[in-house]
């Protein structure tokens, strides 16, 4: 990679922010349709709206943490960027197509990078049904609610809701219950990223539900469809010490392999 161009993405928390003058004064800030690469300065969930934001330009991003975790970012330093940039291994994800019907058959779409969250909308447990394709996983689950998580997401909300850790060439996506509760003992299912799922809300007024696809919520939601969508991929650039694949293998070790 020619690396002559930057464009800088900075989130506006006080953390990241203290960074703007810094990085501005040193480099000149391209436009993202003219830069080579585009670095992101904050927290995963920054990350996350700078990859749809500015999809469309179809660069690589590299990541430097200034939030919490940090999981798809890089450390975060001041020196020797460029020369990080360009000795940084890339790494291609693919986002989840969500298409969501509310009960006033309003159609929304929204893409996800971690993953797609159905959740309660109300004090009522959800009553959910779910299908792959015409194939009926689950007849009738009472939950809180269920999650379709990417490789990717899968060390996120996905692993905090007891679902599997997916390597990033598994091409394998994770349906996950959140605190199920009939029946207890159904752990979720593991599906190629070629299923189409789609999931209905079987009680639409007495027990509304939202869908939420990373930072996207649409609420009272009739019924969702989520697959992998392959037309849309984000090139992500990871220091050697901070490649994605490492950061989930170390989750899977932590945790035991699912």
């Amino acid at each position: 990679m020619i690396l002559k161009k930057i464009h800088f993405a900075i989130d506006s928390t006080k953390k990241a922010s203290n960074s703007k003058n810094f990085f501005l004064k040193k480099y000149k800030n391209y436009p993202p349709n003219q830069s080579n690469v585009i670095v992101v300065i904050g927290g995963d969930g920054f990350m996350l709206k700078t990859l749809k934001k500015y999809r469309k330009h179809k660069k690589p991003f590299y990541g430097m943490n200034r939030g919490s975790f940090g999981f798809l970012m890089n450390k975060y330093k001041t020196k020797n960027i460029i020369k990080s940039i360009l000795k940084a291994k890339s790494v291609t994800i693919s986002a989840l197509d969500m298409r969501a019907t509310t009960k006033d058959n309003i159609k929304k779409n929204a893409i996800a990078i971690n993953e797609v969250s159905l959740l309660r909308q109300s004090r009522q447990a959800a009553s959910l049904q779910i299908l792959k394709g015409k194939k009926v996983l689950i007849k009738k689950l009472i939950c809180d609610g269920v999650l379709v998580s990417t490789p990717a997401g899968s060390t996120a909300y996905n692993l905090s809701a007891h679902g599997p850790i997916l390597s990033l060439n598994s091409k394998k996506i994770a349906i996950t219950p959140i605190s199920p509760f009939r029946p207890r003992r159904w752990k979720g299912k593991i599906a190629s990223t070629s299923s189409s799922i789609k999931i209905k809300n079987l009680n639409i007024f007495k027990r509304p539900i939202s869908a939420v696809a990373d930072n996207v919520e649409v609420r009272n939601i009739k019924n969702v469809h989520v697959k992998v969508n392959n037309s849309i991929k984000f090139k992500l650039l990871y220091d050697s010490s901070s490649v994605l694949s490492k950061k989930i293998k170390l989750e899977q070790l932590k945790k035991g392999i699912a």
